[in-house]
């Protein structure tokens, strides 16, 4: 009869031991401080203690802090891809907006590299690192001057064509309430993407490309053209953009616990913060959109409507003078004719920065847009549908359609004739 040998004894493990991983990224091994578990090990741990660990999105130590800090740093550094694919969103987003493609437009934004390091500038912004900040924002720069070249020779390519309507170039030179909701979101999706997960954020980075790219593109365009009025606002519903999108990426990152890891790294996320917001309420109109909604409501009077419609003029004739003999002539007498009086407005839209001219009223095909401030001529024609009021306009370049009554403001100014070069023999 045998006797079983006895099971040896498990061997005792130090818990003290640093826990070493390697880094696939740099090929290194890296060493983990004592207490701290990476993100790819929690799939090991029971339930519990998996769910705490997802929620603990910052390490408590300082080395750990540092250490994760390191590894954002790194994936957000640009790369030669980010330039590549800059530059050909760019390219198709440049042709989009000359052929009014929404099909383009949209392969333009999907093009669109990944922004990790917009995300990296966000984080340098708020951790007060000034020499980071300063390499995301050179790659940030350079990729957005790069879609903005692009569409700077579209432009001038599209000249051979001219004149083209653009009417998603003037869409999206115009600040819009949904497109600032869609920069929001994907800047706070991008954020806690990129800082809890390892996995390449693709479509918080497209709704993010969306809000900065278009309007970058579209204000190209408008330069290469010779669309006075595309090119300049563009360019600010871009800066709009971008001090929106890292407004809200700061604070996402501060309430995801990123904090300067010294008192003089305050000043950064400080100065970066106040530029951002000066520029929203400037940019946005806020101070005269709350100053107009204050003055309202402390009005009691109410304002009348005024209808815009021509004045008309008759011009009496002179009595006829009796002819003692009435001979044949070659002359006749003229007969009593109106005079029209031409009636101007303003485009003076509240919300939108501009209103649409349309071939019917109450919806009709979008004929073209109309920026606030543009002088239009009022014709006497006038419908109302479903208690809307359409009036019939007239554009400097004699295009008639329709639009509401309440983007037009009565005004004394015409426009300025352009004057006809005479012919030379």
């Amino acid at each position: 009869m045998s006797v079983p040998e006895e099971a040896p004894e498990p061997e005792e493990t130090d818990s003290s031991q640093e826990f070493t991983a390697p880094d696939e990224t740099f090929g290194e091994e890296l060493i983990v401080p004592e207490g701290f578990t990476p993100l790819g090990e929690t799939a090991e741990l029971p339930r519990a203690r998996r769910r705490r660990a997802r929620r603990k999105l910052g390490p408590p130590g300082a080395d750990e802090r540092a250490e994760l800090l390191d590894r954002l740093a790194r994936r957000a550094f640009p790369s030669f891809e980010f330039f590549l694919f800059a530059l050909l969103s760019g390219a198709v987003l440049g042709a989009a907006f000359l052929l009014d493609s929404p099909a383009l437009l949209l392969l333009g934004v999907l093009l669109a590299p990944l922004l990790t390091p917009w995300v990296g500038l966000t984080l340098a912004t708020l951790t007060g690192s000034w020499r980071f900040f300063f390499q995301t924002l050179g790659g940030m720069l350079v990729a957005g001057l790069l879609v903005f070249l692009t569409g700077v020779l579209a432009g001038m390519a599209g000249r051979l064509w001219a004149p083209l309507p653009l009417f998603h170039a003037n869409i999206h030179s115009h600040l819009w309430w949904p497109d600032l909701f869609v920069v929001a979101l994907g800047a706070v999706l991008l954020v806690i993407s990129f800082v809890r997960s390892e996995q390449k954020p693709f479509l918080p980075s497209v709704l993010l490309a969306y809000g900065l790219f278009q309007p970058l593109s579209a204000a190209g365009v408008g330069l290469g053209i010779g669309a006075a009025h595309i090119w300049p606002d563009g360019a600010l519903v871009f800066l709009v953009h971008l001090a929106l999108a890292t407004l809200v990426g700061g604070f996402t990152l501060a309430i995801l616990r990123f904090k300067p890891m010294r008192a003089s790294g305050y000043l950064l996320p400080f100065m970066i913060g106040l530029v951002s917001l000066a520029g929203l309420v400037t940019f946005t109109g806020l101070v005269a959109f709350i100053r107009d909604g204050i003055i309202a409501t402390r009005s009691t009077v109410p304002t009348p409507t005024v209808l815009l419609l021509p004045t008309v003029t008759a011009t009496a004739l002179p009595p006829p003078t009796a002819s003692p003999t009435p001979e044949p002539s070659a002359t006749f007498t003229p007969s009593p004719t109106l005079q029209v009086t031409p009636a101007y407005a303003l485009i003076t839209s509240p919300a939108g920065g501009g209103a649409l001219v349309r071939t019917e009223p109450g919806g009709g095909t979008v004929i073209t847009p109309l920026s606030n401030g543009l002088i239009v001529e009022v014709l006497p024609e006038i419908q109302d549908v479903n208690t809307v009021v359409w009036v019939r306009v007239r554009l400097a370049n004699n295009i008639q359609g329709w639009v509401l009554q309440t983007v037009l403001t009565a005004t004394t100014l015409t426009p300025t004739p352009i004057p006809t070069p005479s012919p030379t023999p």
